[in-house]
């Protein structure tokens, strides 16, 4: 089948988190979405890039990451247009830049509908995620609605924030009634009992023109911001713009700075399933085990009495394992870890012991 793509759909993916939970494979020169996370030989951008690229036009998808990793972008999407990678002068959370791209985008085409996707998610069924954000675009382009995708829960999950809806019958879009914090264990369980609540994958669809009103209306400090330079977009001038004016953007979410005060946010149940890849144990979870529940990539693992491991190595190492359970091996060219899996939580601080003991380079 042949897919027709939409001039007025666009795609906007955020790349410029460090992934200091998979430390020591991610590194602030070289994060977690510009690895080889699963062993596919496609890093987690490229692997975004792909997926939204059977959506939107190849030409209308733009990348925001940091400015440091600008060259790490060019190098695993050669065939991007450098017009297309957004540099930010300051990690400042979603909101500001997802207001700069809905600006640019707006002043391209005024019609545009976008869709903001972080790059580093796990997605394994693409022909579902396709159906459904082809939904989202339909909705949001008939109508002023600020559109999520929603994960059906699976278990009580206490590491992800929540979306209670309005549940209606044989609706595919459902009114959103809030947005939850973290819940504690029983109150995630209760979650799953009553049924209208969905885990929040920090995926959505909009106008570019209604998400720019919409900061107008909630945050106009930010909005006048950027606003201020709009002559400025998509010329010679963007550049020195962006560097002059990101960095005094106030550090927000956009469920903080919109989505938690409007009241035009619907969201989608996703009919697929879904990891935000969070940790070494979410990454364990993703992927193929032998018999004894070791999940390994770029390894040849010689288990004996070991179970339930992540292992993960460089050039595909011979690994001998004897009487280890539910630990996280990895390595990187520098780096050796070892620890149990129940202490993942703790590997950003020994991630700073390592810096502030050895070389603050090794982060």
């Amino acid at each position: 089948m042949t897919t027709i793509y939409n001039k007025d759909y666009y795609a906007v993916i955020m790349a410029g988190g460090v992934g200091s939970r998979f430390w020591p494979l991610s590194t602030s020169k070289f994060p977690k979405q510009f690895q080889d996370m699963l062993g596919t030989k496609d890093s987690l951008l490229q692997k975004t890039f792909m997926r939204l690229s059977k959506i939107v036009p190849f030409e209308n998808i733009l990348i925001l990451t940091n400015e440091e990793y600008v060259g790490l972008v060019q190098e695993q999407l050669p065939d991007l247009d450098k017009v297309n990678i957004i540099a930010e002068p300051a990690m400042r959370n979603t909101a500001p830049c997802i207001l700069l791209a809905a600006m640019k985008i707006k002043k391209t085409n005024p019609n545009a509908v976008m869709i903001v996707a972080p790059s580093d998610h796990f997605i394994n069924d693409e022909t579902a995620f396709c159906a459904d954000i082809s939904l989202a675009f339909e909705a949001a382009s008939e109508q002023d609605i600020l559109v999520t995708l929603g994960i059906k829960p699976t278990f009580p999950n206490t590491g992800y924030g929540y979306i209670k809806y309005e549940k209606e019958d044989d609706k595919d879009l459902q009114k959103v009634e809030n947005f939850t914090e973290k819940p504690t264990l029983r109150n995630a369980k209760k979650y799953l009992e009553e049924g209208n609540y969905v885990w929040n994958a920090g995926i959505f669809i909009w106008k570019a023109s209604y998400i720019a009103e919409s900061f107008k209306t909630y945050l106009p400090e930010m909005f006048n911001l950027f606003n201020d330079g709009e002559e400025d977009l998509n010329t010679s001038k963007e550049e020195e713009f962006i560097k002059g004016t990101y960095p005094d953007a106030k550090n927000i979410s956009i469920d903080y700075a919109i989505l938690e005060k409007s009241d035009s946010v619907f969201v989608i149940p996703a009919t697929f399933s879904w990891s935000d890849l969070g940790t070494w144990g979410s990454l364990h979870e993703e992927l193929a085990k032998d018999e004894n529940n070791n999940g390994v990539v770029n390894a040849k693992l010689m288990p004996q009495d070991a179970s339930g491991n992540m292992i993960y190595t460089k050039n595909s190492k011979v690994v001998i394992v004897d009487g280890l359970k539910d630990y996280i091996v990895v390595e990187n060219d520098d780096i050796l870890m070892i620890v149990p899996k129940e202490k993942e939580q703790d590997i950003k601080e020994i991630r700073n012991k390592v810096m502030e003991k050895f070389d603050k380079n090794l982060g």
